[in-house]
C-alpha cells in the first residue's frame, strides 16, 4: 500500500485532532478514575460536555435539554390562539359598521337632493341591505359567505372586506401549506385550476403507492409540472410527503390547541374559504392520505399557549410545528444512551430551533466515541466501551505530564532532565548493551564484535548483539510496590482520584524511563489484592469496611522477595489499620477480623509484618492523606521500626511528593558499581 500525504500552510482554522482528542480524554479521566466504568464515564461526559483546546464549550445533553425547555416556554408564551378568532370577528364587525355608515350616508345624500323618487329608491335599497346584514349568521364562516354574496353600498367597506379575504386566504394557505400562501392570497382562475390539478396528481400518486401500483406520473414528471407549488426542494416523493405531513399535522395540532368554540369558528372559516376556491375536497383528501402514510406525525398533539398577543392561524401553525420539533428533539436526546445514537439527529432541525452552536455541539457529541476509537484509545467489546492499552498509556502520560507541570510551577526543579539517563561519568569497563541502558556506545568494541562475528570482509554489518556500551555511574535499580488504600474513606474524603492519578503517573514513569525497574501494585481495604497495571484506570474503591494494611504488606513483601535492587513499599493511606487476617478453621484459608476503633491485636500483627519487611531490607515510605491522630500515632511506630520516611500531604500534592521522592531515590549513586544485569 502506498500512502500519500498532502501539506498546506497552517492558517489557524484547522483543527488539531490530536490536541482535541487529548483534551477529551483528559476531561474524561477524572470521572473514569473516580468510578472505574468507562461506559458510564462517557455517558456522563455526554451529559455535561467538555471544553476544546481553543476554549470552545461543547454543550452537553443537560445544557441542550435546558435550552430546549426554554425555547419551548418561549414558543408557548408567543401569543394567544384565541386572538385570531377575535381579530377576524373584530374586522368583520368593522366592515359591517362601515357598510351601515355607508347606507346612512347614501340616505343622507338622497335626502339632501330633494329628489323624492331618489329618496324612495334609496330607502328601499337601504332597508333591503340592512335586512341582509341583520340576517347574517353569527358564525365567522357564515358571515364571510354572506358578505361574499352581498352587494356593498360602501366602497370603503367593500375594499376592507376584499383586503380581509385576501389576508384570510393567505392565512389558510399558510396554515396548511405555508409556502403556497402567496399564490393563494389572490389567485386567478388559471392558478386555482393549476393547484387543483397538482393536488389531484399528488393524491393519485399517494393512493397508487398505498395500493402497491406503479406511480404515474413519476415524481420527476410531477415536480417538472407542479414544482412551483412545492418549493421545499424535496429530493423524492417521500421527502415531499414528509414535508406536507409535518405541516398539516402542525395545523391539526393548532386546531386541537384551541377551545371548542374557537376551533369551530376558525376551522369552519378555513374550510369555507377552501371550498370557495374549489380546493377543500382535494385538501381533505390529501390530509387523509397523509394521516395514513404518517400516523406518527403528531396529529393528536395539543399545546397550551399562554401569551396575550393575538396569533394568526398561520403563525399558530408555525408555533405548533416548532413545538412538535422541540418535543421530538427532547424525546430523542433523552433516549440517546450513546454518542453513536446521536448521529441520527436532524442537525438542520437543531440548527433551525436552537442555533448553530447547539448543532455544532451535538455533532461533536455524536462523534465522541468514534473520535476516541479512531485514535485507538478505546474499543467496544460486548456492547461496552473499554480502554485500550494505548488509552491506558495515554492517561498515564497525561497524569505524569500534569504532575511535572505542577512541579515546574512549584519551582521544585526540572525533573524531566533528572530521568533522561544521560550525563554520567564514563568508566573504563564496557558491557553488552541491554534494553534500558544509556546508549553510550563504545565504537571500538562494537566494531570489533561485528568483525569477529562476520569475518574481515567489508562492509562491516552491525547487529544489536554487537553493541557494547561504556559503563557509567548509573541510577539505582529499584523494585517498588505501591500499596494503595481502597477503603471507603478514600472517596469520601476526595482522596481516591488523586491517589489513582499518582499511581498511573508512577507506573508510566517507571515503565517508560526505568524499564529495568519493577513496579507492583496492591490495593487494600477489607483484604488486599494485586492490581495489574492495565486494570488500574478501572479500579474502584471497595464498598466494605476495613483497612487491612497487614494483608497488603504480606502481598507486597512476597512480590518483592525475588526482585533485585533496592526494595521499597510506597504506602498511600488515609486511615489507621482496622482489619487483619487470621487463619480459618481449615488452617489453609483465612478469615478477616474487623473492628473500629482498631483493637490492639490488629495494630500488633500489622507492626509484626512491618518488622518482617524491615528484616527483608524493604523500606516503607508512607504518604498520609488527611491523617487523624490515631493514624499519626501508628505511623510513628511504623517509622521507628522500618526507618522509612513519612510524608503528611494533601491530595493535590500527593503526586508531587511521591514523584520527587522516587526520583531523588533513583539518583542515589552507588559509587562506581556496574549496572545490575
Amino acid at each position: 500500500m502506498t500512502w500519500r500525504f498532502d501539506y498546506r500552510r497552517w492558517d489557524g482554522t484547522q483543527e488539531s485532532l490530536i490536541d482535541d482528542t487529548d483534551a477529551v480524554l483528559s476531561q474524561l479521566t477524572d470521572d473514569l478514575l473516580a468510578n472505574g466504568d468507562l461506559h458510564e464515564a462517557l455517558q456522563r461526559m455526554l451529559n455535561r460536555g467538555w471544553n476544546t483546546p481553543d476554549g470552545e464549550q461543547v454543550q452537553g445533553l443537560r445544557d441542550l435539554l435546558d435550552q430546549l425547555r426554554l425555547e419551548r416556554e418561549e414558543q408557548l408564551d408567543r401569543g394567544d390562539l384565541g386572538g385570531a378568532y377575535r381579530e377576524v370577528a373584530e374586522e368583520l364587525q368593522q366592515v359591517l359598521a362601515e357598510e351601515r355608515t355607508g347606507i346612512e350616508q347614501l340616505q343622507a345624500d338622497a335626502l339632501a337632493s330633494d329628489d323624492k323618487r331618489r329618496q324612495e329608491v334609496t330607502d328601499e335599497v337601504a332597508a333591503e341591505r340592512r335586512m341582509q346584514l341583520d340576517l347574517l349568521p353569527n358564525d365567522l364562516a357564515g358571515q364571510v359567505r354572506g358578505l361574499q354574496e352581498y352587494e356593498f353600498v360602501s366602497s370603503e367597506a367593500r375594499q376592507h372586506f376584499e383586503d380581509l379575504m385576501e389576508k384570510l386566504r393567505e392565512e389558510v394557505a399558510k396554515t396548511y401549506f405555508d409556502q403556497m400562501s402567496d399564490a393563494l392570497a389572490n389567485p386567478d382562475p388559471a392558478q386555482l385550476a393549476h393547484m387543483r390539478d397538482g393536488f389531484d396528481a399528488l393524491n393519485r400518486m399517494i393512493e397508487q403507492r398505498e395500493a402497491g401500483e406503479a406511480i404515474d406520473p413519476s415524481f420527476e414528471s410531477f415536480m417538472e409540472q407542479y414544482g412551483d407549488l412545492f418549493p421545499g426542494d424535496p429530493a423524492d416523493l417521500d421527502e415531499l410527503l414528509e414535508q406536507l405531513a409535518a405541516r398539516m399535522a402542525a395545523a391539526q395540532a393548532m386546531w386541537n390547541s384551541m377551545s371548542p368554540e374557537q376551533r369551530s369558528q376558525l376551522q369552519g372559516l378555513a374550510e369555507s374559504l377552501l371550498e370557495d376556491m374549489d380546493l377543500r375536497w382535494q385538501v381533505d383528501r390529501l390530509a387523509g392520505n397523509l394521516q395514513r402514510a404518517f400516523p406518527g406525525a403528531g396529529w393528536e398533539q395539543r399545546f397550551r399557549f399562554s401569551g396575550d398577543q393575538p396569533m394568526g392561524m398561520g403563525e399558530g401553525t408555525d408555533a405548533a410545528g416548532t413545538l412538535r420539533d422541540l418535543d421530538e428533539l427532547e424525546d430523542f436526546l433523552r433516549s440517546a444512551n450513546s454518542p453513536a445514537a446521536l448521529s441520527e439527529v436532524d442537525l438542520d432541525k437543531v440548527r433551525r430551533h436552537l442555533g448553530e452552536d447547539a448543532a455544532r455541539s451535538l455533532d461533536r457529541l455524536s462523534k465522541l466515541t468514534k473520535q476516541l476509537t479512531d485514535a485507538g484509545l478505546i474499543d467496544q467489546r460486548e456492547g461496552r466501551f473499554e480502554l485500550t492499552p494505548k488509552g491506558i498509556r495515554r492517561i498515564g502520560h497525561q497524569a505524569l505530564s500534569d504532575l511535572f507541570d505542577q512541579l515546574d510551577k512549584d519551582r521544585v526543579g526540572n525533573h524531566r532532565t533528572t530521568w533522561t539517563g544521560t550525563g554520567h561519568d564514563r568508566e573504563e569497563t564496557t558491557k553488552p548493551y541491554e534494553f534500558g541502558d544509556p546508549f553510550n556506545l563504545d565504537l571500538s568494541r562494537t566494531v570489533h564484535n561485528a568483525v569477529r562475528r562476520g569475518g574481515s570482509g567489508v562492509p562491516v554489518r552491525l547487529s544489536p548483539d554487537d553493541f557494547e556500551v561504556i559503563e557509567t555511574e548509573s541510577l539505582t535499580r529499584s523494585a517498588t510496590v505501591l500499596l494503595l488504600d481502597l477503603s471507603l474513606s478514600m472517596p469520601m474524603r476526595d482522596n481516591f482520584v488523586p491517589a489513582k492519578k499518582m499511581a498511573m503517573a508512577l507506573h508510566t514513569l517507571i515503565s517508560t524511563r526505568f524499564p529495568r525497574d519493577y513496579l507492583g501494585l496492591v490495593g487494600f481495604s477489607e483484604v488486599a489484592r494485586e492490581i495489574e497495571p492495565e486494570d488500574l484506570p478501572t479500579v474502584s474503591w471497595d464498598y466494605v469496611y476495613g483497612t487491612n494494611l497487614q494483608h497488603g504488606l504480606i502481598l507486597a513483601r512476597k512480590m518483592l522477595a525475588h526482585q533485585q535492587g533496592t526494595k521499597q513499599i510506597i504506602l498511600v493511606t488515609d486511615g489507621e489499620p482496622t482489619a487483619h487476617i487470621i487463619p480459618d478453621h481449615t488452617g489453609i484459608g483465612y478469615e478477616v477480623y474487623f473492628n473500629y476503633p482498631p483493637v490492639a491485636e490488629t495494630l500488633e500483627v500489622t507492626l509484626a509484618e512491618v518488622m518482617r519487611c524491615t528484616k527483608a531490607n524493604i523500606t516503607i515510605n508512607t504518604f498520609l492523606l488527611d491523617p487523624d491522630r490515631g493514624l499519626q500515632g501508628f505511623v510513628e511506630q511504623l517509622s521507628r521500626i522500618n526507618r522509612g520516611r513519612t510524608f503528611a500531604t494533601s491530595p493535590d500534592e500527593l503526586g508531587d511528593y511521591v514523584l520527587v521522592d522516587f526520583l531523588a531515590h533513583k539518583t542515589t549513586r552507588r559509587g562506581r558499581n556496574r549496572r545490575a544485569g
